[in-house]
């Protein structure tokens, strides 16, 4: 029979649908009616299309027995829910569904439905079962970007370097001088008609690693591979050129001329604010009142990321560049010339790994050349955390910070704790092991570090026992979903950090570390587990994409928090679910659904208790 009662049509999916499809839908609809614990679709049966309920409860079932009873609840669907259209478009079901007391559904038939889809792209869209498909659903609704504005901007001066062009015959010494004088991270070089580019990682790696004479000619190190584009192109298109290739910088070119160079955190600056670019005003600040200035409008700027749509990884790859350059640019004007190439500043925790959007507090270290004679280090390295306190950078409760002692040692000691924590395998030492692992040379001598996190990846490699302690760390917490798969809700809200993000974070920190991979950022570490067949794809996938949900809710929350004059102190990461519409919370428990499984998928790998 049809319906004739009213249909909620205000929610996603079914505000997708134009005049005429809902029409289709409401002339089309049937009802059904219910008795407590009646199976409304049984696991292989081809169901008749999609229940919208109207009245009622209805559980979600896994059964693996005869006894229904035995079967393990997925999720309830309560009032405007609506279950049933995977199983229709899959032509059957491979769950029960069970009406858990009295229950009305609209029912859609599933030739309507297939009707639907085939006219609306977006309405079909949100039935594929995929995150990330419901998370873009999510982004185009609340979507203020000006598009127009954002494909149209051009590659001129307000979003361009001027490139620095090595003289003829400048050796590494010179060119390492060079780079100091002009404060710059890379210089170009000139081989007849060919531009090749030499950035200070090279000159470390050529001097220090590969042990270049200093009289070798920069040429013989630059890398003549460049990405180039024209002046007055798209600058939209350097961004796609950055991206594809996974390059931090491109050159630009006008008329064969060398004209400038274009940088990556510049350009995600550029689409973000206009008005200030922030990247290009930290690289020219001379002074720390300048570079205050700078800093005091990245707030601005991650406000107006999430405001304009921005995904939440892209904000993150551009915060973290930001906020390295700025502590890279605070280190060199504070720590003397001459100490430079003998220590080198590491950041820690989330900023190491570059996820960190708005800033909570201070994770760093130093580590330095053995045999450093340094009397000013403590005294210098006070000032330098208290000039990233004038710039919005908190101190660290736990005193992870070059102006503890503790965190600022020569290498042999940075390795012998290492080895160290690895032995004693206790709470702290798990603690600092993790602060550690996710460090990033962000100022000095690089090489430093990199000899460090070498020596650490391998002697990890042959550390089964160990690795099984520090992965149990990722169980710590529970997945705040109730037995029923509904998410757990406490008076404070729902811990989207200790629940969700923690577990992904510290889980893929171990299967990275037991497999060598030197990537410290989440979503490096995730690619490279599935390319080398660690993670399944679809597992590995769907980690991705719950994390960046998850960091979303975090990030939206946080900004929310800020509006109400929270202090960067008493953030906290408690989202409040009576604040949610129905799309977000479901969003919210299919992310932490993932979680859980990704806990299953260690606790499996690393004979673990299955406490989730």
């Amino acid at each position: 029979m049809h319906s004739s009662g009213a249909f909620n049509a205000d929610v996603l999916p079914f505000n997708l649908l134009d005049e005429d499809e809902y029409k289709l839908l409401q002339d089309n609809l049937d009802i059904g009616y219910y008795e407590a614990k009646e199976v409304i679709i049984s696991t292989g049966d081809v169901p008749e299309g999609l229940y919208i309920i109207l009245k009622g409860c209805v559980s979600e079932l896994d059964v693996q027995s005869a006894d229904k009873r035995l079967g393990h609840t997925f999720v309830h669907y309560t009032n405007n829910d609506y279950f049933g259209a995977w199983s229709a478009l899959r032509g059957s079901s491979i769950h029960d569904f069970v009406a858990d007391e009295e229950t009305i559904c609209y029912i859609l038939p599933t030739k309507v439905l297939l009707d639907l889809i085939y006219r609306n792209p977006n309405f079909g869209d949100f039935f594929n079962k995929s995150l990330s498909l419901q998370n873009e659903l999510l982004k185009q609704k609340n979507d203020s970007l000006n598009m127009t504005e954002f494909m149209l901007a051009r590659i001129d001066s307000s979003c361009m370097r001027e490139a620095s062009l090595l003289p003829d015959g400048t050796d590494l010494e010179e060119a390492t001088q060079f780079m100091s004088d002009q404060q710059v991270n890379c210089v170009l070089v000139q081989r007849g008609k060919r531009y090749g580019m030499v950035t200070r990682s090279d000159l470390l790696n050529a001097i220090v690693l590969e042990k270049l004479p200093i009289t070798t000619d920069a040429q013989v190190i630059a890398n003549y591979r460049l990405i180039t584009v024209e002046s007055g192109d798209y600058l939209f298109n350097a961004l796609i050129l950055m991206t594809l290739h996974q390059i931090d910088r491109v050159v630009v070119m006008q008329s064969a001329e060398l004209h400038g160079i274009i940088d990556l955190a510049d350009t995600l600056s550029y689409f973000s604010s206009h008005s200030h670019v922030v990247g290009l005003r930290i690289e020219r600040a001379s002074s720390i009142e300048e570079l205050k200035d700078a800093a005091g409008d990245m707030g601005k700027l991650i406000r107006s990321l999430y405001s304009q749509g921005v995904k939440v990884r892209f904000a993150m790859d551009l915060l973290a560049a930001l906020n390295k350059r700025l502590m890279s640019k605070l280190f060199n004007l504070i720590v003397p010339e001459n100490v430079l190439p003998h220590v080198c500043l590491v950041v820690m925790g989330s900023e190491g790994r570059g996820e960190q959007i708005v800033r909570i507090d201070q994770d760093n270290g130093l580590i330095m050349r053995d045999g450093l004679d340094w009397p000013e280090c403590q005294e210098t390295m006070e000032r330098y955390t208290q000039a990233l306190v004038g710039l919005g950078y908190p101190q660290c409760p736990g005193q992870v910070m070059v102006n503890n002692p503790f965190w600022v040692q020569p290498i042999s000691t940075w390795t012998q704790r290492m080895r160290d924590w690895v032995a004693k395998a206790d709470s702290d030492s798990l603690l600092n092991l993790a602060i550690s692992i996710d460090a990033y040379p962000v100022a000095g001598n690089k090489a430093l570090f990199k000899t460090s996190r070498n020596w650490l990846l391998r002697e990890l490699q042959q550390q089964q026992r160990f690795l099984s302690s520090f992965a149990e760390v990722a169980l710590a917490f529970e997945t705040p979903l109730n037995f029923l798969g509904g998410i757990r809700d406490r008076a404070a809200g729902v811990d989207v950090k200790k629940g969700g993000i923690f577990p992904i974070v510290h889980g893929v920190r171990v299967l990275a570390m037991q497999y060598h991979i030197a990537e410290n950022n989440t979503y490096k570490r995730i690619e490279s587990l599935i390319k080398l067949g660690v993670l399944p794809q679809r597992l590995g996938s769907e980690l991705m994409e719950s994390f960046s949900i998850l960091q979303w809710f975090r990030l939206a929350h946080h900004l929310n928090q800020q509006e109400q004059d929270f202090s960067t102190e008493d953030l906290n990461n408690d989202v409040n679910l009576a604040a949610l519409d129905r799309l977000e919370k479901d969003l919210l428990r299919q992310s932490f659904q993932v979680v859980k499984d990704f806990k299953k998928h260690l606790s499996l790998r690393y004979r673990l208790g299955l406490g989730l």
